[in-house]
């Protein structure tokens, strides 16, 4: 039989005592479907977590069929839930109305913003061979809406709201198949939602040549949606500033996640931001100008974060 000897314990055991222990904070991240731009979003941001946690703060990212499924989860949902919607609907969620009317919760006013994420950006994309460059030109024109998407149904919107309904023709193919229908002429222009610079406008532009419509100030205001500009030269062939309106999105979790992590997380994406703004230029239209859109409180750790960074939120924000 060995023999250990107490000393040797003793030692063992001040040693242990002695080694920090290396704690390993775990995230649930929900945004949107496989695929599609906003995934991609949230495998960068989980990308960036762990390199700017070095490990501490574990990603993972979930699958979701849109924001309203984003938000009904909060009521089943712990302190290591994030999650993306744009922030009216928030608003709709705590209020108890439209799509959330007798579905009320009181989890639902627990929920609080961390940082903004890419705006869901109106791009009304036709071919340079169609001619068209302002909306009234749309007419007796072949449009692609899509199907069942934000962009589809606020493209809809936009084409009543300026006079054009039942004046286009409305094109029966899938936005997936937009740029193939532009480039063989089946259809003379396309309407997508997503962020900028979009990856199918990308393509667009790179292989058939179009002009993306700029909204006027009285088109913006009857939409009732944010003003954004698309800078010159962010696509192909495109000179001059692209006006247009978007819906802000945000990331938000709930009171229930602990104030250092929700620290971390918001620290760690503006710090991040920069080098994942290198890889996909989304990014790079992020600013804390984006702030003013988020209509709901701030987490108590995210609120601490911004004011360490001198960035000024509003008294209906704390």
């Amino acid at each position: 039989m060995i023999s250990i000897r107490k000393p040797f314990i003793a030692t063992l055991a001040a040693a242990v005592l002695a080694t920090p222990l290396l704690a390993e904070t775990r995230v649930t991240y929900k945004s949107a479907k496989t695929g599609s731009s906003y995934y991609q979003m949230g495998v960068q941001i989980a990308e960036a977590m762990k390199a700017g946690t070095e490990g501490s703060i574990i990603v993972t990212v979930e699958e979701s069929q849109g924001s309203v499924q984003n938000v009904m989860e909060v009521r089943a949902r712990g302190g290591d839930y994030v999650f993306t919607s744009p922030p009216a609907l928030i608003g709709l969620a705590q209020g108890g109305t439209a799509m959330f009317d007798g579905k009320g919760d009181p989890a639902f006013d627990e929920i609080r913003a961390l940082f903004p994420i890419p705006s869901l950006t109106m791009h009304f994309v036709m071919s340079d061979a169609s001619g068209i460059t302002d909306f009234t030109a749309m007419e007796n024109k072949t449009i692609l809406l899509g199907k069942g998407s934000f962009g589809a149904r606020e493209g809809e919107k936009y084409l009543g709201l300026f006079g054009l309904d039942g004046k286009i023709k409305i094109a029966d193919v899938e936005l997936s198949g937009a740029v193939p229908a532009l480039k063989n002429g089946q259809i003379d222009g396309f309407v997508t939602a997503g962020s900028w610079p979009a990856p199918n406008v990308i393509e667009a532009a790179a292989s058939t040549g179009v002009t993306v419509l700029s909204l006027t100030d009285e088109q913006i205001a009857v939409t009732k949606r944010a003003r954004l500009v698309i800078p010159a030269g962010t696509y192909a062939g495109q000179d001059t500033d692209i006006v247009t309106t978007s819906l802000p999105v945000a990331a938000f979790t709930t009171t229930k996640m602990d104030d250092d992590t929700a620290y971390e997380l918001t620290r760690t994406f503006w710090e991040g931001k920069s080098d994942m703004g290198a890889g996909a230029a989304w990014w790079n239209g992020v600013d804390p100008a984006l702030l003013a859109n988020v209509t709901t409180r701030f987490h108590p750790g995210a609120q601490r974060y911004y004011a360490e960074a001198g960035i000024e939120l509003a008294d209906a924000q704390k």
